[in-house]
């Protein structure tokens, strides 16, 4: 299909791994060959993923461990992410290599564990938004907020939820380390979760309370890597406007002024297709030649390809 190998950097989201491990590792399986389609096609494939439901879960797990055992401090957010990392790291790594080598290549697969570094005066940590973990009573959420410093705000009527900051990356740590894997011909699995966040004092990297939003890391990491695309993969196969009224109109190509625009106008929702549009616009605006494609894990190949998701271009 291509003269040449086109270097692209896939984002897969957390949602579509599962919430438990049988259903990741099913997931895994479903997502690689995807992902071998890809190489299939010609191309150079670097992945990155959420981590939602997984960090929830493992943020979860180690606060009932500190409630059951007192000598046990809670763990951390920024060491769950990189719990999050390993976790999901693992059962696509192996995904991936088994199916690689089905389709005949013998090429090999990393996970690399990798902090992004944001500034600690980012105005999100003054405003947390981003929901991890289950849904709690108020009672149980004001026992969170007092227990652990948790802050908790109520979800639509459906119970408390703990929010954290969701900090823009400033800086990859590992990128030359991930640089030297893709050159030499390794299929990469980086910026998990948007990476495990940290702060910079000096030398010294400390973990940061907060998720980064992976669209955003997954942005930086392709322009730093120099991709060709960025993929963007959601749960419908084409971003629209108008959504859910009498004018839905789905769209096939979308220039960033175009993007820009429909921003501007309130088009897309708040922590679900907005970041998505702005990572890609700011993906696509970064060099020209540089296309970012917004579509379903299904749809990925076909994308590719010109035949359906939406292109966002200059």
């Amino acid at each position: 299909m291509f003269m040449k190998k086109k270097r692209i950097v896939i984002a897969l989201g957390g949602n579509a791994l599962g919430t438990t491990l049988s259903e990741q590792r099913k997931a895994a399986g479903h997502t690689a060959k995807v992902i071998v389609d890809l190489v299939d096609e010609g191309c150079e494939v670097i992945v990155t993923h959420g981590n939602g439901p997984q960090v929830g879960m493992i943020s979860n797990a180690m606060a009932a461990l500190s409630r059951e055992r007192s000598e046990q401090p809670n763990t951390p957010l920024s060491v769950c992410v990189a719990m999050s990392q390993a976790y999901i790291g693992y059962d696509l790594q192996n995904a991936l290599r088994e199916e690689l080598r089905l389709r005949g290549y013998d090429t090999p697969v990393t996970t690399m564990m990798t902090q992004v570094r944001v500034n600690e005066d980012d105005p999100a940590f003054l405003s947390p938004s981003k929901p991890i973990g289950h849904f709690m009573t108020k009672e149980q959420a004001e026992e969170a907020e007092k227990q652990y410093g948790y802050v908790m705000k109520e979800d639509a009527g459906r119970g408390y939820r703990r929010v954290v900051a969701s900090p823009r990356p400033a800086e990859i740590i590992e990128i030359d380390a991930i640089r030297s894997l893709v050159d030499s011909g390794h299929l990469v699995i980086a910026c998990g979760g948007g990476g495990i966040p940290v702060t910079r004092c000096d030398a010294r990297l400390t973990g940061a309370s907060a998720v980064i939003d992976k669209d955003f890391a997954s942005c930086l990491l392709a322009e730093q890597l120099d991709a060709d695309f960025l993929i963007i993969l959601t749960a419908v196969e084409k971003v629209a406007v108008n959504f859910g009224k009498w004018n839905e109109t789905w769209l096939d190509r979308m220039t960033v002024k175009d993007a820009e625009h429909y921003i501007r106008e309130g088009q897309f929702a708040p922590g679900s297709m907005l970041p998505k549009v702005q990572a890609a616009a700011e993906f696509a605006s970064s060099r020209p030649g540089r296309n970012a494609l917004i579509t379903l894990l299904e749809k990925a190949r076909d994308g590719i390809c010109g035949t359906t998701g939406t292109l966002i271009c200059q």
